[in-house]
């Protein structure tokens, strides 16, 4: 069984549908999904926001699960491993799946497959956020939309790791606790004053050195304001809306710069995947950080996981759970 939609749109067009999934082909493998992340991404693929899924088709990028069988010219995997993947092309949203083996990776016994289903993506953008697109130093400052979300509790916990002290910007108290619990040694709540206003408060009327910016419209002109001098906004995504043209001369005033990495650019090879979760596993494994599931909910419940990601009703992360009984192997 796979979730699929027929157009673009709202939850509503996530609907059931029978599938199975072909013998490998060469370079190929086939696995049974056991845990199926769910992601802003996918939200954005089923709503034509993202050029990633043209219907019908399957979102989701993200899934853990065990090989069935191996095509030929496959080496690094055999049937019954366990293994994981974070990627393109969509279509994860299955019970079961045949894709190109260089795209999944072998999991460590450490890491259990929801762990892995949860985390993955999520880890490995947290990953590439902290070290490669702009590479934290400690002693710096460091704010973090959503840190009670799935990727922005690892950037926390991850940035603190690193000797930065980290800024959390939530909507709630309950949120704000989460925050904490997740590295985060102040944290920014709604107020009579603007955001920016009080991170300079918190830092002395400096800004934050790195800004981790997800909302997008809603927050984007609050994080230019909040940075500090040569400061670095990271803009990776647009949970209220796509940020629009912007003047650049606005930079010049903190000599700021702005990035907005693409996910796919830092996984398009097995190298970078390689290097990339090599990293990330043994983050897990010292527990830098760690993965937690907030909600879990049957694969054919997808369209309702979405609402509640849309809605901001989640914490950490969310997966879904494929049945057991829809085999989809022929």
């Amino acid at each position: 069984m796979a979730m699929v939609i027929e157009r673009h749109g709202g939850p509503e067009e996530l609907h059931p549908v029978a599938v199975s999934a072909p013998p490998p082909g060469p370079g190929e493998l086939r696995l049974r999904h056991t845990a199926i992340g769910v992601n802003f991404i996918d939200i954005y693929s089923r709503s034509g926001a993202f050029d990633l899924l043209q219907p019908p088709g399957a979102p989701g990028m993200e899934a853990a699960g065990v090989v069935v069988d191996v095509g030929p010219g496959v080496r690094h995997l055999r049937p019954g491993q366990r293994v994981a993947y974070a990627c393109p092309p969509v279509g994860a949203y299955a019970s079961v799946r045949t894709m190109a083996a260089a795209l999944v990776v072998a999991l460590p016994d450490s890491i259990d497959d929801e762990m892995a289903a949860g985390g993955l993506l999520k880890g490995m953008s947290a990953e590439f956020l902290l070290h490669r697109v702009r590479e934290i130093r400690k002693g710096e400052t460091v704010l973090v939309y959503a840190p009670a979300g799935g990727v922005g509790r690892l950037l926390c916990q991850w940035a603190t790791h690193l000797g930065a002290t980290v800024i959390g910007a939530t909507s709630s108290e309950e949120k704000a606790r989460l925050a904490r619990a997740a590295g985060a040694r102040h944290v920014i709540l709604p107020g009579t004053t603007s955001l920016e206003e009080q991170v300079r408060s918190l830092t002395q009327g400096r800004g934050a050195d790195v800004i981790y910016d997800a909302v997008g419209r809603d927050s984007f002109a609050h994080s230019v304001a909040a940075l500090a001098p040569c400061g670095h906004l990271v803009s990776f995504g647009q949970a209220s809306g796509p940020v629009g043209s912007w003047d650049i001369g606005t930079l010049a005033a903190s000599s700021a710069t702005i990035s907005r990495p693409n996910f796919a650019h830092y996984t398009d090879t097995p190298e970078k995947v390689a290097a990339i979760t090599e990293r990330l596993f043994d983050a897990i494994e010292r527990r830098v950080i760690t993965v937690e599931i907030g909600r879990r909910y049957p694969l054919s419940a997808a369209a309702e996981a979405h609402r509640a990601l849309e809605s901001r009703q989640t914490t950490a992360s969310t997966i879904l759970i494929p049945n057991e009984n829809e085999e989809g192997i022929r």
